[in-house]
């Protein structure tokens, strides 16, 4: 496998490869990243779609791509999913996914389409004092010392930040700033998370960080990930002739370990408590998805907080992950990511609501009719004087297929979960879906003598969600805790997901999940075709001048005369003039 880029490599097809016909996949876990692999099997390798099986312990794909109707209590989603136009491998595999609901146009059509005509920005990313605007007027306020230590932070090198966490190389001064508001909120960072994933986030968005106060840098779907993203893909898997067996928990994956040779011998799994498994050749190809950031959700209701479960379960992806990791070193650490569950949990709700008075106070942060159909808050309005540092966001409307017309389904997430509420004064980890409701409309400034009232179920109906794993792959780590795509000396069977090792990109996204699918696609079947590599705008001057200039607030550098004069006759001059940063 090697990596690409440029239209040579990205329009060509590959030749089918040698020995294809006699080959089978196993895929365990429906997440994005499995079915992304099972994509690439079948268009680029050529793999008949009979010969690959997905198994799946829930009963539904998708993964941390959710989305769903309840008919006993309304409409879920536990998280929502920020993209840009850079995801190469996302779009290279969308490209071929048939729209379910635009005949003749693919999933890579449909979203560019809807982000042509309807491109994403804020006009409130941030409120204090119950609603009134957050003050962050576009900026970044990072001081000299905050500049030098980002500057010093995305230079640095991986090895240098093994096992560092945010606040060891980022002092006070920048995690006052508004830029830290901004980023923590946008990717949900903790100052004790990794160093390192910050500075491969900062390489990664370089590009972006001039979108990032107004989130002109997003692009979303029309509805919510489950149903624009995960259906179309499953419908087209199941059309390729792709079998999908839900209820079945993997417990092992047994590997033949020798000199320099690793290869995968048996799957052991559980169906509705019998427990079976397959034996597995050279010719078997085992792809798992190891670790889980859903991993023991646990939903509450409008009157119920939800029960918050750190535990390890046997039959769950953590527990697999172990038993393959305590074969070989090269198989990963899973302990590193989940056992400090206090390190790695935040809380999210899913308000929906029809109610005129909820609707207008909406529309009053927003700026925008919320039901138009239209992007409405157009990312995550953060309070940022509140004691959960509550988000919350209203996509674009109806966020589900079914969703009934006048109805508005909002996302609503604390980071800080041990915090009394402003309002409700309870942790929001023991917060019912009401009283999470009611520190909401408390921010979203309606009148105190109004807020009991409306937060109950006549009026909205909040599900609460509790994620003892959410931020599991921000924890600090070092070379070797997350295992390699394919590890060194393993001949049939690869990792996938937010926990397997790739150059250059960075976690919590679609198009980690998606890359790391088609580089375990690519490798075993000896893909002959470039895997396009991570955009490269932290290589792009451009790019990283276009950075410095807004992270310096406009404030331009001022050079000695002799300096100026001199780079006034070249290009690097002409570019510096032209992002003001001189």
């Amino acid at each position: 496998m090697y990596y690409s880029t440029g239209n040579y490599e990205a329009f060509a097809r590959p030749r089918k490869p040698e020995g294809v016909d006699a080959k089978s996949a196993w895929i365990v876990g429906s997440g994005l990243a499995g079915l992304a692999a099972a994509g690439f099997m079948v268009r680029d390798g050529q793999l008949a779609g009979e010969r690959i099986t997905i198994l799946e312990a829930g009963p539904i794909p998708g993964g941390a791509c959710d989305g769903i109707e309840d008919p006993a209590s309304g409409f879920k989603i536990r998280g929502g999913r920020e993209m840009e136009d850079h995801f190469e491998c996302l779009w290279d595999l969308f490209r071929s996914v048939p729209s379910l609901r635009t005949p003749g146009a693919s999933v890579l059509d449909e979203f560019y389409w809807l982000n042509k005509d309807d491109p994403n920005y804020s006009l409130m990313r941030a409120t204090r004092n119950r609603g009134e605007d957050g003050g962050t007027e576009g900026r970044f306020d990072l001081g000299k010392t905050a500049q030098k230590e980002l500057t010093k932070l995305f230079l640095a090198r991986d090895e240098d930040l093994y096992d560092k966490r945010i606040d060891e190389v980022l002092g006070a001064e920048f995690r006052a700033s508004t830029f830290w508001l901004y980023w923590r909120t946008m990717f949900a960072f903790e100052e004790w998370h990794s160093a390192l994933e910050m500075k491969l986030y900062l390489q990664r968005f370089v590009h972006h960080i001039g979108g990032l106060p107004d989130f002109s840098a997003l692009k979303f779907t029309k509805y919510n990930q489950y149903e624009s993203l995960i259906l179309p893909l499953v419908e087209w898997l199941r059309g390729q002739g792709v079998r999908f067996v839900y209820d079945t928990r993997v417990l092992d994956v047994r590997f033949d370990i020798t000199a320099g040779t690793k290869a995968a011998r048996r799957i052991d799994w559980e169906q509705a408590g019998v427990p079976g498994g397959v034996d597995l050749t050279d010719d078997d190809l085992v792809i798992v998805t190891n670790g889980s950031c859903v991993e023991n959700s646990r939903w509450g209701d409008h009157e119920t907080a939800p029960e918050f479960d750190a535990e390890v379960h046997p039959g769950g992806t953590w527990s697999l992950w172990r038993s393959i990791a305590r074969q070989d070193p090269s198989f990963g650490r899973p302990d590193v990511f989940c056992t400090r569950p206090d390190e790695t949990t935040w809380e999210s709700a899913t308000l929906t609501t029809s109610d005129p008075e909820i609707l207008d106070a909406v529309e009053r942060i927003c700026r925008r009719d919320p039901l138009s159909g239209r992007v409405a808050t157009g990312g995550i309005v953060t309070v940022r004087d509140s004691a959960w540092l509550m988000s919350w966001t209203v996509n674009r409307q109806p966020h589900f297929a079914t969703q009934p017309e006048g109805t508005l389904v909002v996302w609503i997430y604390g980071l800080f979960m041990d915090a009394p509420g402003d309002h409700v004064g309870k942790p929001l980890c023991e917060c019912t879906g009401a009283e999470i409701a009611a520190e909401w409309l408390y921010h979203l400034g309606v009148p105190d003598d109004r807020i009991a009232e409306l937060a109950t179920a006549d009026h909205c109906v909040c599900l609460p969600c509790a994620m003892p794993f959410i931020t599991a792959f921000f924890e600090p780590r070092r070379a070797g805790d997350r295992p390699d795509v394919v590890p060194a000396g393993v001949v049939n069977a690869a990792f996938v997901g937010q926990f397997a090792e790739t150059a250059r990109d960075c976690i919590f996204t679609t198009e980690y999940s998606v890359r790391t699918g088609m580089e375990a696609a690519y490798r075993l079947l000896g893909i002959d075709r470039g895997v396009p590599e991570v955009y490269g705008s932290v290589y792009d001057v451009r790019a990283l001048i276009a950075a410095a200039a807004r992270l310096r607030d406009g404030q331009r550098v001022r050079l000695p005369r002799l300096v100026s004069r001199r780079l006034d006759r070249t290009v690097l001059g002409d570019l510096l003039r032209r992002h003001e940063l001189v």
